[in-house]
């Protein structure tokens, strides 16, 4: 997936994946997954998708801070 926020392009398949998160199993209407990217010049965002009854219902990119990152890193050891 690819979207751009604020001029700056984010992209799955053109960023290092560093950890991914799944609550849930497929078909799930309250399962998520979310995964943590970084982008080549260094900026942070997650991969969000996910059932009808989760907190992302489709799928998106948000970016994040560096800060942000570590604190999800923390979260989803």
């Amino acid at each position: 997936m690819r979207k751009i926020i604020c001029k700056r392009e984010y992209d799955t398949a053109k960023s290092e994946l560093i950890k991914k998160h799944t609550e849930g199993t497929f078909g799930d209407p309250a399962g998520f997954e979310e995964a943590l990217y970084k982008t080549d010049k260094g900026y942070f965002f997650l991969y969000v998708n996910g059932g009808e009854e989760s907190p992302y219902k489709k799928e998106d990119i948000k970016s994040i801070s560096a800060v942000r990152a570590d604190e999800w890193l923390a979260k989803n050891k």
